[in-house]
């Protein structure tokens, strides 16, 4: 198993082995990957039968953390110590070629490995809300009422410490066969964005509000990992 201060070990676990070349297993890579992120998917075994759950994430330092109500499976198991597997894919273009074979996606994803475990303590969960909201919204806790006792205990949150992780890139444009590139098939490269839409603020919003400094990224037209990226750096800044 190879290891370096930089970079997540190297097992069979998560070693890219269909196109190699793209594997990164720098952190660098890796994180930037997922604070770009705001949902991601987490599959776990529950006696003997495979389960994958959605749900929002960020992540501090080489921890994961996501939140489910305080009644779901995913959160009663997970909360005993269970092995998971907590991936995120962003999808950046797709590639028609002239044969079925060659078309393909491009994208940046991750496979983060570690054991998750249940947060239960009450100041620690009050705390977690906060960091939740200021990750992608920073310095919104602060101007939000407290949660209630009810909130917080229908609430929960599970931590992960990332034991290895490894990113996989494709970044490529048309590439045909040789003797294909004689077939009269439209090709192309569709570059896939998501981006933030018209802002729509709520009608019953009070007189003077304004849009607060933490929110200054959230702009229409803008790529929304962007947004989520510079959200994180704000929030990395603030946290400490």
């Amino acid at each position: 198993m190879s290891k370096s201060a930089d970079s997540y070990p190297i097992s069979k676990r998560n070693r890219v082995v269909r196109r190699p070349m793209r594997g990164h297993y720098d952190k660098a890579t890796v994180h930037d990957i997922l604070d770009r992120a705001l949902v991601c998917h987490i599959a776990y075994v529950i006696d003997g039968q495979p389960y994958c759950t959605p749900t929002s994430f960020w992540r501090e330092g080489d921890r994961l953390y996501w939140h489910g109500s305080s009644a779901s499976r995913m959160i009663r198991n997970q909360g005993q110590g269970l092995p998971v597997c907590l991936t995120v894919t962003h999808v950046d273009a797709i590639v028609l070629a002239r044969c079925g074979f060659n078309h393909s996606v491009n994208y940046r994803a991750v496979m983060a490995f570690g054991t998750a475990h249940l947060i239960d303590d009450p100041a620690e969960k009050l705390r977690l809300m906060d960091r939740f909201l200021d990750r992608f919204f920073p310095g919104r806790a602060g101007l939000m009422r407290p949660p209630t006792k009810q909130e917080i205990k229908a609430t929960s949150f599970i931590g992960m410490e990332i034991e290895q992780a490894s990113a996989k890139i494709r970044d490529v444009g048309v590439h045909d066969e040789e003797a294909d590139y004689a077939v009269p098939a439209w090709t192309a490269l569709l570059p896939v964005r998501t981006v933030l839409g018209r802002i729509e603020e709520c009608p019953r919003q009070m007189p003077g509000v304004r849009k607060p400094r933490g929110m200054k990224g959230y702009v229409a037209g803008r790529n929304l990992d962007e947004v989520f990226l510079d959200a994180y750096r704000a929030y990395e800044n603030t946290a400490g």
